[in-house]
């Protein structure tokens, strides 16, 4: 199996609306691991680890997010893969 990690940092109204949430239920779904946070200037970020494809179908849902939110933005970076435990909201 190819795995991999991405860093996101999702812009717009992602605060308030349930995205972290929401990204949790995605990874679940996916299989993915990681974590969703806010950061003080409004942005989320959102570290996805797990099966390549899974990896690319979770960044690709980022720019959707759950249905309150408006993404305006989402900056992706791989980063060195790693294996945490689960999905976790911070």
């Amino acid at each position: 199996m190819d795995k991999c990690c991405v860093k996101a940092l999702v812009v717009g109204k992602v605060q308030g609306v349930g995205f972290r949430w929401a990204a949790r239920e995605k990874a679940l779904k996916h299989g993915v691991t990681g974590h969703a946070r806010n950061l003080p200037d409004g942005r989320v970020e959102v570290l996805i680890c797990g099966d390549r494809d899974a990896v690319k179908s979770m960044s690709e849902w980022l720019w959707k997010g759950p249905p309150h939110a408006h993404v305006t933005h989402v900056e992706l970076a791989v980063v060195e893969a790693h294996d945490p435990d689960d999905f976790r909201t911070l």
